[in-house]
């Protein structure tokens, strides 16, 4: 019986599935068991495919990687979840790894680091891309005090970043009728008028 690290994908994007099959495909001793386009789709294979790592997208149609964490976990108790996504907001970050995520690399990961993820997961390793690692570290050298939430924060950082309303509301999938609520609750909670007020002072106090 072979002895290679048996390895699933789960990927939305055509081109980048088949790059990361050819990739993992030249390494001696992993075995692509399968490879598919979203979580649908693998769920009721998984069992069967028997994986000790599973790459797995965040951002896919039907249930999301998120969601799938879970899921997977249930199911595949002993098997390693690597996150590989474009995603890196902060709490996008915690909510993988507080629901079991092994690993969290952003696509822009070298061939090289992907290699090593895999390998370290199965050896009881936690794995991050350097950005992913440096939103950590700075997780824990906010103010714990902040009088923020999370989704609060989260804003306030994308504001920071110079995303309009539109963006955030987009990309945090929810209403800009939510985002201009949560960007009043803020103003208040930090005694200020202005945005850049708030992220001056939101700053000098490590909130953000």
């Amino acid at each position: 019986m072979s002895n290679n690290l048996r390895i699933v994908i789960i990927e939305d994007d055509e081109i980048l599935r088949k790059g990361y099959e050819l990739l993992l495909s030249d390494v001696e001793d992993f075995s692509i068991v399968n490879s598919y386009g979203s979580y649908d789709l693998a769920k009721k294979q998984l069992k069967e495919d028997a994986p000790q790592v599973i790459l797995l997208d965040i951002n896919m149609p039907g249930t999301s990687g998120l969601q799938a964490i879970p899921e997977i976990k249930k199911m595949l108790s002993n098997t390693h979840i690597v996150i590989l996504t474009v995603f890196d907001s902060a709490e996008t970050v915690f909510e993988a790894l507080n629901m079991g995520a092994d690993g969290y690399l952003t696509k822009n990961a070298s061939s090289e680091k992907i290699i090593e993820a895999i390998r370290d997961v199965c050896n009881g390793g936690g794995v991050m891309s350097i950005n992913v690692a440096r939103i950590v570290m700075h997780s824990f050298q906010k103010n714990l005090n902040s009088p923020l939430t999370k989704r609060e924060t989260e804003i306030l950082k994308r504001i920071a970043a110079g995303q309009t309303k539109t963006q955030i509301a987009d990309e945090l999938f929810i209403d800009q009728n939510t985002v201009r609520s949560h960007v009043k609750n803020i103003y208040i909670k930090l005694d200020v008028n202005s945005k850049s007020e708030a992220i001056k002072t939101a700053t000098k106090n490590r909130f953000i």
